[in-house]
């Protein structure tokens, strides 16, 4: 280990860091599968189907491959975060706070978009393996695959041992159900809550296993359309900076 990091924060992206899905790439090369996408996402995020059933159900949809030119040209079109993300990557990266990403997206995904500049590079994603091209560079983070959501919780307990990060200096962000079991782990082991644009299947996912979120940031997302969550101008996530400071001077 190069770094001793003082802190760590381990992050959900889709509609949590970035206005989009998981699957959003997949629309925009196949417009046709975007109905059933849409489907499958708010059935696992809403803990109504496991993760496996929803990439199955995928796979078996997808007429061809997702090639590294087919993610580039969909990135070039659509890449966008919340505003204040990159930002805050970056300003984790100077005071020696480690960023995790930690998602059901596909690595694939990720690994073009750190190729193309789109993103701060980050120490650490934790991602699904649906699609994943070769890695021919060698600054690219460390890879962790996830095939559940449960996982979320055992990758980020992974990286904080092994990077001797205690539990009451992480912060879990997410906002979906599919948050849920990172949460659960998260009040398990004493680390920040933080429900971003926190939708009703992640409070309710909560409340039903009697977990505090300890802070609620930015709105709430609407009941039915989540078009607020496609709006960057109502949060900005350089506020979170004295949340991290106040935790990692713990």
């Amino acid at each position: 280990m190069s770094i001793r990091y003082r802190a760590m924060v381990s992050s959900d992206w889709n509609e949590c860091l970035a206005p989009c899905s998981p699957f959003d790439f997949i629309s925009y090369t196949f417009p046709g599968l975007a109905t059933d996408l849409s489907r499958i996402f708010r059935l696992y995020t809403g803990n109504r189907i496991r993760l496996a059933d929803a990439t199955r159900q995928i796979e078996k949809l997808l007429p061809h491959p997702i090639t590294p030119d087919r993610m580039d040209a969909y990135l070039a079109s659509s890449f966008s975060t919340y505003t204040g993300v990159p930002e805050l990557i970056e300003w984790c990266s100077r005071q020696d706070i480690l960023f995790m990403i930690n998602t059901t997206g596909m690595i694939g995904y990720f690994q073009r978009a750190l190729a193309g500049k789109f993103l701060p590079r980050v120490p650490v994603i934790s991602a699904h393996p649906m699609i994943c091209y070769a890695n021919q560079d060698s600054d690219m983070p460390d890879f962790i695959e996830l095939r559940e959501t449960e996982d979320k919780g055992r990758n980020t307990a992974a990286v904080a041992d092994e990077y001797d990060i205690r539990s009451d200096r992480i912060v879990i962000i997410g906002d979906s159900g599919g948050d849920g079991p990172h949460f659960e782990w998260g009040s398990r082991t004493g680390a920040y809550l933080v429900g971003s644009m926190t939708k009703p299947s992640l409070a309710d996912y909560c409340r039903t296993k009697g977990i505090g979120i300890d802070l609620r940031f930015g709105i709430n997302a609407p009941q039915k359309k989540n078009r607020a969550l496609r709006d960057k101008s109502h949060v900005d996530y350089m506020d979170l900076v004295p949340l991290l400071e106040e935790i990692a001077g713990r």
